[in-house]
């Protein structure tokens, strides 16, 4: 999905170290998928913008194209009831799919996905049901085949799916906290030439930085140092700046001796308002708030 790549945050969160580490670990410990994905766009019509449900029952049976406006259906019910807080559904064929929001601040990040399901195990006339209804989508599954796949779906107990959800709403909020900085350092294939100039951002973001002063020190012209710089960070000059400054600044307001004012000038902000401004963006709240 081409806006997944172009969200910087969304793309250090989904190919972090972090997320493909608990992955392994939640895969091999539960026995469920774990996918995380970007919100589906307002306006996406393109069936291929909107994500899949996380199970294989479908692609197992080989069901056929007429079946898939269900199941898009469904992933948009969910992402609509998962802006806040996790959402459990259940789709044509009775099984759970969940979605858990990533928020950073006020803003929508990323879902994290795991289902496929059944919380309880089923029974002939749940069965029956389940091929009427894929009957009725003009999906006719082949009666042995479908029966076998269906009744090899894993089947946890209420309390035990609801624990798992549990862990990812946990995992999403150390995702949350940890954006930032994954952001910053995100596993890019850099060239030494950016790379050195992040090393000097981040040991000089205190003084007054200028991407003109920074590319003359990498001895690159300004306007192709911008673009390279993007290229390799996933951000802008200013905006890679301000997440360097506002990351330190965190790490000072947790020290009560030091006023807000204080710690804004002591990171490299010219004004109280425009490091109000910046932390906002960026921390999803102002500095005072993020001190109580």
């Amino acid at each position: 999905m081409s806006h997944a790549s172009e969200d910087p945050l969304y793309s250090a969160l989904s190919e972090s170290t972090m997320f493909r580490s608990y992955k392994q670990a939640f895969e091999k410990a539960t026995g469920l998928p774990l996918s995380i994905h970007p919100p589906t766009p307002d306006h996406a019509g393109d069936p291929s913008e909107i994500p899949a449900c996380s199970h294989l029952f479908c692609s197992r049976l080989a069901v056929t194209h007429q079946a898939c406006p269900a199941c898009r259906a469904l992933q948009m019910r969910l992402e609509a009831g998962a802006k806040l807080q996790p959402k459990t559904l259940k789709c044509v064929a009775g099984l759970c799919e969940t979605a858990v929001p990533v928020r950073v601040g006020p803003r929508l990040v990323a879902f994290l996905q795991t289902g496929g399901v059944l919380v309880k195990a089923p029974t002939r006339r749940q069965f029956d049901k389940v091929v009427r209804e894929f009957l009725r989508l003009g999906a006719p599954p082949h009666p042995k085949t479908f029966e076998e796949t269906y009744r090899a779906t894993r089947v946890l107990a209420p309390e035990q799916y609801e624990s798992t959800v549990q862990l990812l709403a946990i995992f999403a909020s150390q995702l949350s906290a940890c954006a930032n900085q994954l952001v910053l350092h995100r596993d890019a294939r850099e060239s030494p030439t950016i790379s050195r100039a992040r090393r000097l951002i981040d040991h000089g973001f205190r003084n007054d930085l200028s991407l003109r002063a920074v590319a003359r020190q990498v001895n690159l012209s300004p306007s192709y140092f911008s673009e390279q710089f993007k290229k390799g960070t996933g951000l802008n000059f200013v905006d890679y700046v301000a997440r360097v400054r506002v990351g330190e600044a965190r790490t000072l307001l947790q020290n009560p001796q030091y006023r807000v004012s204080e710690v804004a000038f002591e990171v490299g902000f010219h004004s109280l308002s425009q490091f109000n401004r910046s932390f906002h963006r960026i921390a999803g709240m102002s500095p005072r708030a993020y001190r109580a």
